[in-house]
């Protein structure tokens, strides 16, 4: 219990510091980077990997870290993922993260979980969070990109492991409770 509060408080602190950098930088005319567009199917069946695609500018060329937060129903938020931006990209960066699908999730039917992502400049300046719902349905089919939007480039995966209903794979309470 202890640690569900801390690293909600830690989460939290992070996306309201996140706030809090934004307005001074609107205020003292700092650039931060922005996620200008971004995609996501709203459901996935279970197994298969989900893409969230983002584009995201940062006109000094200073990106250098996405910060991926899921929260899941039931059972809380997960580790924050942090994905390095390459150097080539730092500018300009158009592809997607991605929710690895393995076959452990075959019991995440129903399962419903909320990600959150917010890039992060060398200056420790971030960008608005962009929130993503998702639920896995086995009758789901992930919907497409809109064509020409943005490029076919993995930038890089969320790294957790979702619980699923009967409580694995991590052990954790499951969203219908018990073990």
């Amino acid at each position: 219990m202890k640690k569900k509060i801390v690293v909600s408080a830690f989460v939290i602190f992070f996306i309201t510091m996140g706030f809090a950098f934004i307005a001074r930088a609107q205020v003292s005319g700092l650039v931060v980077p922005v996620i200008t567009q971004a995609f996501a199917s709203k459901e996935v069946r279970p197994g298969v990997a989900w893409k969230v695609y983002l584009n995201v500018s940062d006109p000094n060329g200073e990106m250098k870290n996405i910060y991926a937060i899921v929260d899941q129903a039931g059972v809380g938020q997960y580790p924050v993922t942090t994905i390095r931006i390459k150097e080539e990209d730092r500018k300009e960066l158009s592809g997607y993260i991605y929710l690895p699908g393995t076959s452990q999730w075959g019991q995440l039917e129903f399962v419903n979980i909320t990600l959150t992502v917010q890039v992060q400049d060398q200056n420790g300046a971030f960008s608005a969070p962009a929130v993503f719902p998702l639920k896995f349905s086995s009758r789901a089919s992930q919907e497409e990109p809109p064509q020409g939007v943005f490029k076919e480039q993995e930038i890089g995966p969320i790294m957790i492991r979702l619980k699923t209903i009967d409580g694995g794979p991590g052990g954790g309470r499951s969203p219908l409770g018990g073990r």
